[in-house]
């Protein structure tokens, strides 16, 4: 696991050093004003930092989403879990062969039959749909983000799997 150390840098922001598990070093001094910058230690003199690049509040959101998974999940994580207490969030590909391809959230009724949601979707050309509506059709190859607990999100990939409740 990685090494994070914070550091408070008065009138600046805060300042972040993480050292990761393959020993590599980046820091990032993130500026009151929402400005990030990331430096990393120069290859010729490790002690000296060189600055990577510079981000604004919206570049760094952008960066965030992409190396936390939501613009492009690897496919050996697509069925990445992550669980809140009782809640847990779920990326579940629907393959070929699924029963429930071609029919609308509203038609499974997936929130009443499980009480699990669609926070949202990504379909096979990365087009991604928060908060799908009832009338939202599934279809083959999409990937669906599932919140609920963790029994109610098994019964809905079999309502998936089969069709039906």
């Amino acid at each position: 696991m990685s090494v994070i150390r914070e550091t408070d840098l008065p009138g600046i922001g805060r300042k972040f050093l993480i050292d990761t598990e393959e020993g590599d070093r980046v820091i990032v001094i993130l500026h009151e004003d929402g400005k990030r910058e990331l430096f990393c230690p120069s290859p010729e003199e490790p002690e000296e930092l060189m600055r990577v690049m510079t981000m604004t509040d919206t570049e760094a959101r952008q960066l965030g989403g992409i190396v936390g998974g939501m613009n492009y999940q690897p496919t050996a994580l697509e069925k990445v879990e992550h669980t809140l207490d009782q809640l847990s969030i779920e990326w579940y590909k629907l393959k070929k062969g699924i029963k429930a391809i071609g029919r609308s959230i509203g038609e499974l009724k997936i929130r009443e039959n499980t009480g699990t949601v669609v926070i949202a979707s990504i379909d096979t050309m990365h087009k991604q749909t928060v908060s799908p509506g009832p009338e939202y059709v599934l279809t083959e190859g999409m990937t669906l983000v599932l919140a609920g607990e963790r029994q109610n999100i098994q019964k809905l990939k079999r309502i998936l799997e089969v069709g039906e409740a």
